[in-house]
Formats: C-alpha cells, structure tokens, sequence
C-alpha cells in the first residue's frame, strides 16, 4: 500500500504545486481532482507531461476524481455531469491510470428503491464505457446528506451494504467497485471493518478521513437529524476511526492500492499553510501503518 491524497484542499495551487509539496512532505500518489476548473482539464493535456510532473516529485495517479450527482433527476444536469465523466473516463485511459472515483449519485426526493431502480438504467452504459477503456470506476460511500436544502435524504445512494449488493447485482462487472471512506461509516453505525471484509474484491480505492461524534450535539438532535449537528470530518489521528484496525483489514483482503487522505477538516483550513499541517498529521498517523508492503 502507499499513501496519497486528494488535490482538491489546494485549489489555488497548480497541480505542479501541489505535486512538489506532496512529495517532499512524504506522499507517494495523488487522486488528481479531475472536475471543470480543477487541477486537470481533461479536455486539453499532455499525458507524457502530467506522468513525468509527477515522476519527478516521486508521485504516482491512484486516481482521476470526479464528484458529480450522477443520477441528478435533472436531465440536463445529469447529461452534463455524465459527458464529463466520459472525458475523466478517457483521460484515466490515455495517463494509464486503472480507477475513476465518483458518486453513483441519487434523487434525494425519492426513496432508495426507486434510486436502485434509476441506478439499474442509467449506470450500465458508463461502466460499460469504462470498461471498454480499461478503466474502474470506484464509487464512494458518503451520503451527501450535510446540507439542510437536502435533508432528510441525500444525492448518493451508495452508503450502505444494502445499497452495494444491489448495484453489485445490477452491474457484476469488476470494473464497478467502491472507493472505500471509513468515516461515513462510523457516523452510520455500519461495520468500518467487516465492511472491508464483505467487500474487499470490490475495494478499488480508498479514501482517509476521519470523524468525531459529538455526544451533546447526538443527544440534541438524535440520529433522524443525519449527522447534523453532532459529526464532523477530522484528520486521521483526530477522530473515532482505528486506523490500525482498518489498515489490517485491508492487508487482510490483499488491497495493494492507495489509501489517499481526504481532506475536510474545517479546524485545519483557511490558508495552505493549515491544509498543509492537516495532511501533515494525517501522514504522521497513517504512515507507520501503510509503510513496509
């Protein structure tokens, strides 16, 4: 396993910036965040370029990102997100790089069966692109629930086993998997581990982050609130989740892939130099238990 870590915390850095500090400061991959006006334009870049920025800061791609609502109940809005994901999907293909992460995406208006059921017609022509191309695509598990306009339900379907057995069964093809985050599973109250155990042919990648509950905010506002209020997303080391735990799960499972550290705790942003000192802990807890495969 290496660890890497997703470029959307430096926005106002050139994916060169951000390479050479990822780098220097220990990574080994970046999960390059691939949406319009983020560090790839995918419509427009020099495959041989990119491989050798990276190669020259000792970095390797663990993925192209791209976090659209890919079921959005707006047909043009969907269509869009949908064209853009193609680009990111042939982008991955011309960098050689095996895994596109995104969101299966969801109607929040809808219950999860009617979803499944969208899901079942809509995804198989993208896997199927994928596919074609050599590429995976790994979906995340967050609910996309943190927003009152969304609640009571969120705009991806995919955060639960439930959830992945019936995209499983929809789509058996192995380039459809998950890009695995343990935090949105802690705050659910679903199984970080045995996660990692029922599903670890289908783990692709996987994101590092971390979450703290609030006990006085749960008290308060109770579960039906859906994490508002009483969860926030922390570095690793700064939360609930044991990595260690986690991390043997994984070798367990034989992932040999990426762990790469997301970002989005709000106590460590504001300035670079605060997104910097965000990874730099999350490195420090991660790396004794990534390093040595």
């Amino acid at each position: 396993m290496k660890l890497g870590l997703l470029t959307a915390a430096f926005p106002q850095r050139t994916l060169g910036e951000v390479a050479a500090w990822a780098g220097e400061a220990g990574f080994e991959a970046l999960e390059i965040a691939s949406w319009p006006g983020a560090h790839l334009d995918v419509s427009s870049f020099d495959p041989d370029a990119v491989l050798g920025l990276l190669a020259g800061h000792g970095l390797e791609i663990s993925a192209l990102a791209y976090y659209p609502n890919n079921l959005d109940p707006d047909d043009a809005a969907r269509e869009a997100a949908h064209a853009h994901l193609r680009r990111v999907i042939d982008a991955a293909a011309r960098l050689g790089v095996g895994v596109v992460c995104t969101f299966a995406g969801a109607d929040r208006r809808a219950p999860l069966p009617e979803n499944l059921e969208r899901f079942r017609r809509i995804w198989p022509p993208l896997v199927g692109y994928a596919e074609e191309r050599g590429v995976r695509i790994a979906i995340e598990n967050c609910p996309m629930v943190f927003n009152w306009e969304q609640w009571p339900s969120g705009t991806n379907l995919a955060y639960c086993p439930a959830a992945w057995d019936a995209m499983f069964e929809a789509i058996p093809s192995g380039s459809l998997g998950l890009n695995l985050d343990p935090s949105h599973l802690l705050w659910l109250q679903v199984d970080y581990e045995r996660a990692v155990r029922d599903y670890g042919e289908r783990i692709l990648h996987v994101h590092a982050k971390d979450t703290e509950v609030r006990r006085d905010g749960l008290y308060r506002h109770s579960i039906l609130s859906l994490g508002m209020g009483w969860q926030a997303a922390r570095m690793p080391g700064r939360g609930e989740i044991d990595w260690g735990r986690f991390v043997g799960a994984l070798r367990e499972v034989g992932y040999d892939h990426v762990i790469s550290v997301e970002h989005e705790d709000d106590e460590f942003e504001g300035s670079d130099e605060l997104v910097e000192r965000g990874f730099e802990l999350a490195r420090d807890t991660l790396q004794p238990l990534v390093g040595g495969t």
